[in-house]
């Protein structure tokens, strides 16, 4: 058996796509919580206070919702080599771009269900300007004390025609392990969880059930406890943000969860994942049958209609 390399360092940044650009800039700073780090054209640079790169979330204006590019930071420059001869051999390369504000160049390749992933190395660390500078050196900003104060971007979720190829995509192409998987009386993979840290998963993806490709499911922001989720919740009442579901616990990872549309129409959740870490380096996927999702989340709690069939950007 080939000795797996460990690739990437961590989930980088999601673009997020928007038709109301202002309203979701507002929604993110004032109710997430989240500061502004820069600009450039159609786009604001984004971020949760004790993320280290200078964004992790970056919002486009654009006519229609839903997910522009998913980036993933390497461990090396000789690292980002190795993933581009993989991901070139396996016929999903497409190629250097100059990057954004916050990175070098990266390179971009894409899955068969035409989501653009991002690989790059050469980054920009986040200088905080002097009134949001912390007092403790370790940390990478003052805490903000504003909405829901998200402490560091954690994971995403994406819509896929096909579980299998996707998950083929990322443990070749990406060097990413499964860590628990649904699998269906049928024998179709509806869903898979994959790391590249020791994080249970750092990207998931679901079967859409439209049959659409390269649609957008959700990404999560992570604060350190439930109790911060659970005032998450009031603050999204009172600013008159739709709960989708939650707070309550998934069975598969085990997450805490709360979910939310902000205002161009893409989920986003506010999650604390717990003590569960990945350190089994012989770890075996966790497989979750047809009868157990049917149970719907950990405490009993029925998956809601919408989180089957809410995807962006909108299909009839």
């Amino acid at each position: 058996m080939t000795e797996p390399r460990h690739d990437l360092a961590h989930l980088g940044h999601v673009e997020l796509l928007t038709a109301k650009p202002d309203e979701s800039l507002r929604f993110f700073v004032d109710v997430m919580g989240m500061t502004e780090s820069g600009r450039d054209r159609d786009s604001v640079y984004l971020r949760g206070w004790d993320d280290y790169e200078f964004h992790t979330l970056k919002l486009t204006a654009s006519h229609t919702s839903g997910v522009g590019h998913v980036a993933f930071r390497t461990w090396s420059p000789e690292a980002l080599d190795r993933r581009i001869h993989e991901l070139e051999a396996m016929g999903a390369g497409l190629g250097w771009v100059d990057g954004d504000l916050g990175h070098g160049r990266a390179y971009r390749a894409r899955n068969a269900d035409g989501h653009v992933f991002e690989l790059y190395y050469d980054t920009r660390w986040y200088e905080p300007p002097p009134e949001l500078r912390p007092a403790l050196k370790n940390q990478a900003q003052r805490y903000p004390a504003r909405g829901c104060n998200v402490r560091r971007i954690d994971h995403l979720n994406l819509l896929v025609v096909d579980v299998a190829e996707t998950r083929h995509f990322l443990e070749r192409g990406m060097g990413m392990r499964t860590t628990e998987m649904i699998v269906l009386d049928s024998g179709v993979e509806a869903g898979a969880w994959v790391t590249c840290t020791n994080k249970t998963y750092d990207i998931a993806f679901t079967k859409d059930h439209t049959g659409t490709p390269g649609r957008f499911h959700h990404v999560t922001y992570a604060v350190d406890s439930r109790e911060d989720i659970l005032r998450a919740a009031d603050i999204f009442l009172e600013h008159g943000v739709h709960i989708e579901t939650g707070p309550h616990k998934h069975a598969v990872q085990q997450t805490f969860f709360l979910y939310v549309y902000e205002p161009g129409g893409n989920r986003v959740e506010i999650a604390c994942a717990g003590a569960r870490l990945m350190l089994a380096p012989d770890w075996k996927p966790i497989i979750w049958t047809q009868a157990e999702r049917a149970k719907g989340q950990a405490w009993g709690l029925k998956t809601v209609e919408s989180f089957h069939t809410h995807g962006t950007p909108p299909v009839a």
